[in-house]
C-alpha cells in the first residue's frame, strides 16, 4: 500500500506519525479540504507529467491550474499529463494519492510558487484518504524539490478563457 511506502519514507526523518488517514476520500482537492476542514487552496496537489521520455511532478496549490504557455516556456514542451493507468507504475503512487514522497527513482519534482503564500499545506501521502501537514520549507526539502517554478494560474482565470 502506497501510504505505508510514504510512512516508511518519513520514518527516516522521525516523522511517520505525521501522516494522517481519514475515513472519507481525500482524493480530490475539494474532498481533501472537506475532510481536513481547510480551504481548498491549502491542499498541495501533485500533478504528473511526461516530458519527452522523462516523468516529472509539479506540486501546486489547490486553487491553481497549469498554464500551458508558462509550462512550455519553462520545460520546452507541451504539458502532457500522464494517463491515469500510467501514474502508479511510473510514479509509484496511484491517482488520488500522488505525492512527492517515496516515489520511483529518476523523477524530478518541482514546486509551483503558488504554494509560497502559505505557512503550511496538505499534500497527499500515497493514498486517496491520506495526507500530511508540512511547512513550505519541509515540503521543499522532503519532496526533494528540483526547484521552484511559476507554471500555474488561478482556476478562475482558466474558466474565464473557455
Amino acid at each position: 500500500m502506497s501510504v505505508e511506502k510514504v510512512r516508511e519514507y518519513f520514518r527516516q526523518y522521525g516523522m511517520e506519525e505525521r501522516v494522517k488517514e481519514v475515513d472519507e476520500s481525500s482524493a480530490t482537492v475539494e474532498s481533501a479540504a472537506a475532510a481536513l476542514g481547510c480551504e481548498p487552496k491549502r491542499i498541495a496537489k501533485t500533478l504528473s507529467f511526461r516530458a519527452g521520455e522523462a516523468v516529472l511532478l509539479i506540486v501546486t496549490a489547490g486553487d491553481r491550474k497549469i498554464d500551458n504557455k508558462k509550462y512550455k516556456q519553462r520545460f520546452g514542451c507541451k504539458a502532457q499529463m500522464l494517463r491515469a493507468e500510467e501514474v502508479e507504475p511510473l510514479v509509484g503512487h496511484g491517482v488520488g494519492g500522488v505525492c512527492p514522497f517515496g516515489i520511483n527513482d529518476g523523477i524530478d519534482v518541482y514546486m509551483d510558487v503558488s504554494l509560497q503564500r502559505f505557512e503550511t499545506v496538505f499534500p497527499a501521502a500515497g493514498s486517496g484518504n491520506s495526507m500530511i501537514e508540512l511547512g513550505i520549507d519541509e515540503l521543499e526539502r522532503y519532496g526533494r524539490s528540483s526547484g521552484w517554478v511559476d507554471v500555474c494560474r488561478e482556476r478562475e482565470e482558466a474558466a474565464a478563457e473557455k
